[in-house]
């Protein structure tokens, strides 16, 4: 044992604890002592204690997620480093999906020596302090569900990743990139209708396909970020694509992601139309979020004191105005959708078809029970029915079908 590792054991429980003064007295001796110990030591119980989470069921994509989420900026960096580090020692066969998200976190290892030094820019401290707050992290995370076989395990197929390569999921990709950025409603409905009816005829296709293989695809999974604000917004407009295209979706809150449960071609149908929506629903907001900021002005002078109350009054209409939005937005979207995948099984002439996606939708439901056995359900709040009446219409808007026309407005009150 180093000279240092007993100095970081000590920061580590007074990080973990709430007397500040012990947590900085611990830091300080920390900065005095041998910085490449220090440096030695916190790498290597970094790389351990990440090495431990990939049999737990975590991903790299994961943690950067949740690192990105909790962690300040260098805090999250120096856990890349600790990835890239820990992934020199894992021993072969590496699964790709591992290096893959390691390429795409930009996770690079150069050199050990001067590893804290080289982020810290001057200010080792500080550095030293977002090192312990990372490790302080990644050692008590809880298991999660283990979507993916982890390094060194045998490749069973316990979940299959979303196909990502196909060329027509890159008509997908473009046709919703051009929905977003077209400033047009009808244009960015025509672009909507085209990608959903591509990925409904295409999850058939595979359906269809997969049912007649020798070895059959299993149900797979993958994690969507619902970073604040609107967590739980977020987390609905998920699990109503996910409905919709035969999945199941589990939110897992203090996490920060919810994990969705389907068939390869479904998650990757989820994937694609859930960013899409959330850009559209997100701009649709501020869009009547600046509309209702323009009809509901006062004219007329106050005191600072009333102009100061009056703004925080505001900032909380503004809350749950957005909040109510984007929630009525999911369900609306996700009726839609639903519709929109109903008509297009039915628009296929196959008897073998309700067979095959009933027996894919019952693996899918024992997959998710299987995998999280005690999950409890959420109570929609709605605290602002202007908001959830402009959130209903923007989904109203959104067309799915470019053959039929969008369906009228539905008015009334939100549910209680």
């Amino acid at each position: 044992m180093s000279s240092a590792e007993p100095l970081l054991a000590d920061a580590l429980a007074a990080a973990r604890g709430t007397d500040v003064r012990a947590a900085e007295r611990t830091l300080d001796a920390l900065v005095v002592a041998d910085g490449a110990a220090v440096d030695t030591a916190l790498l290597t119980r970094l790389s351990r204690a990440v090495g431990r989470l990939w049999p737990r069921g975590w991903q790299p994509v994961d943690l950067d997620r949740l690192a990105t989420r909790r962690l300040s900026p260098r805090g999250a960096r120096l856990l890349r480093d600790a990835l890239a580090a820990q992934r020199r020692g894992l021993p072969a066969p590496v699964p790709a999906w591992f290096d893959e998200q390691l390429t795409e976190l930009g996770a690079r290892w150069d050199a050990d020596a001067g590893w804290l030094d080289r982020r810290a820019d001057g200010d080792r401290i500080t550095a030293l302090r977002d090192a312990v707050d990372a490790l302080v992290l990644v050692e008590g995370l809880p298991p999660i569900a283990l979507l993916r076989p982890p390094p060194g395990a045998v490749a069973v197929p316990l979940a299959a990743a979303p196909a990502t390569g196909s060329r027509m999921l890159d008509r997908v990709r473009a046709l919703l990139a051009k929905a977003e950025s077209s400033g047009y409603p009808a244009e960015a409905e025509a672009f909507t209708a085209k990608a959903q009816e591509l990925m409904a005829r295409h999850s058939i296709d595979a359906a269809l396909l997969d049912a007649t293989a020798e070895r059959p695809d299993q149900p797979g999974g993958m994690r969507l970020g619902t970073d604040a604000p609107y967590a739980a917004a977020k987390a609905l407009l998920i699990q109503e694509v996910a409905a919709a295209n035969r999945c199941e979706s589990v939110w897992s809150d203090d996490l920060g992601f919810a994990t969705v449960l389907g068939f390869p071609a479904d998650l990757a149908a989820v994937d694609l139309l859930h960013t899409s929506l959330l850009v559209q629903a997100t701009a649709a907001m501020l869009r009547g979020r600046s509309g209702r900021g323009a009809g509901s002005g006062r004219s007329g002078r106050g005191t600072d004191s009333d102009r100061s109350g009056r703004g925080m009054r505001s900032g909380r209409r503004t809350k749950g105005y957005d909040e109510s939005f984007l929630n009525a937005f999911a369900l609306r979207i996700g009726e839609r959708l639903r519709a929109a995948s109903v008509a297009a099984t039915e628009e296929r002439d196959d008897e073998r078809l309700l067979p095959v996606l009933a027996s894919r939708s019952d693996a899918v439901r024992s997959r998710a029970d299987q995998l999280f056995p005690g999950t409890t359900r959420h109570r929609l709040q709605v605290r602002d029915s202007e908001g959830w009446s402009s959130g209903t219409t923007a989904a109203d808007r959104a067309s799915l079908d470019a053959n039929r026309p969008a369906p009228r407005p539905v008015h009334g009150r939100p549910p209680r």
